[in-house]
């Protein structure tokens, strides 16, 4: 049995994608691992993978297996449309692979590891990766921007107002939340939790 995942996120797709519960008795000619040949990943897929079988509009179906970033259920899983509509995202136990679908042995592994949360943001045409401590917006052309550090741990948002992101983020040094905004266009904020412990004064 296999879960056919649409992209109801609200970005417009050229691609459908099944999420397979084993993997597949025919296997197509194609075949892609992610992630490719990464230093320090050689044992990735021994956590084991997230495998999907995928039908581009252009190009035969190919089998695309991605590995798992954390064992931890709490860590995301799923398959997101893009603001590309050839273009598949893919995440695994908190690590996302953005694949051209068209090209499949294109893909870009987003650097946040873990991924904690996904946000399909259709009105400013960006796909958004939340982390622990910053955020990671991928574009039509690409990345977009990454913040700069948000949080010492965790990262609430709490709402979207026009290109205005508001958060929460968690400040170690007072155990409280700090609230934040941030620029969707740029990427650049004010506030948030993040602040560096101040440097002893030399006697």
């Amino acid at each position: 049995m296999a879960d056919t995942t649409a992209g109801a996120e609200g970005f417009a797709q050229d691609w459908s994608a099944e999420v397979l519960k084993t993997p597949p008795l025919i296997a197509p000619a194609r075949q892609f691992i992610y992630p490719q040949q990464i230093a320090g990943e050689e044992d990735a897929l021994a956590r084991g993978a997230l495998q999907l079988m995928v039908r581009p509009a252009n190009g035969g179906m190919f089998l695309a297996t991605c590995a798992l970033g954390f064992t931890n259920p709490a860590m995301p899983t799923g398959v997101f449309a893009c603001p590309t509509p050839r273009e598949m995202c893919a995440v695994a136990g908190g690590y996302a692979y953005v694949v051209d679908t068209e090209q499949p042995e294109r893909c870009t592994h987003i650097m946040l590891k873990p991924v904690v949360e996904v946000r399909p943001l259709t009105t400013n045409g960006l796909l958004l990766f939340v982390g622990f401590h910053s955020m990671i917006a991928w574009g039509r052309n690409g990345l977009a921007w990454e913040s700069a550090k948000l949080s010492w741990e965790g990262i609430r948002i709490t709402g979207i107002d026009g290109n205005l992101l508001h958060g929460m983020g968690w400040n170690m040094l007072t155990d409280r939340e700090v609230p934040f905004s941030l620029d969707l266009l740029t990427g650049q904020h004010q506030g948030g939790g993040f602040i560096q412990r101040p440097q002893a004064q030399k006697s």
